[in-house]
């Protein structure tokens, strides 16, 4: 049991889950601005464009039946200004985290990786320290 709390623990402290835990509070608090801008000032807008009241967009209905037009275009509205929203949030943050990490030099003190030999033979990448090319069974040259 003290196992599966330990691996409980470490998927939590991971930080995409803490990212996507605060997006999804973020996400949930920001609906109801959305919900407002959407009902009270671009269904409104669209109407006047449209040439009808404010309430026409809600009336977009196919008579006889329960399909509703209006309410379609209005979710399609919310959800594009809350993946926009999301976006900027996201590039935001990572250009957040891109400066701190300049700040504190944490990407200069990365270890820049060697280049992989390449056999001269067939051109194909072998293990450093290799004698023999696993592709093509040359002898290699000692560096």
């Amino acid at each position: 049991m003290r196992k599966f709390i330990n691996e409980f623990r470490e998927f939590i402290n991971r930080g995409n889950v803490m990212d996507m835990a605060v997006g999804v509070i973020i996400g949930g608090a920001f609906t109801s601005i959305v919900t407002a801008l959407t009902n009270n000032i671009i269904n409104p807008l669209i109407s006047v464009v449209a040439g009808g009241g404010a309430g026409e967009i809600s009336g977009l209905v196919v008579p006889g039946t329960d399909i509703d037009f209006g309410a379609f275009i209005s979710a399609c509205i919310n959800f594009l200004i809350v993946a926009f929203v999301v976006f900027c949030l996201v590039k935001a943050l990572n250009k957040a985290k891109d400066l701190s990490e300049k700040l504190t030099g944490a990407a200069a003190e990365q270890a820049v990786d060697e280049p992989v030999p390449v056999c001269p033979f067939c051109l194909e990448e072998h293990k450093p320290g290799a004698t023999r090319c696993p592709h093509c069974g040359s002898e290699l040259p000692q560096e």
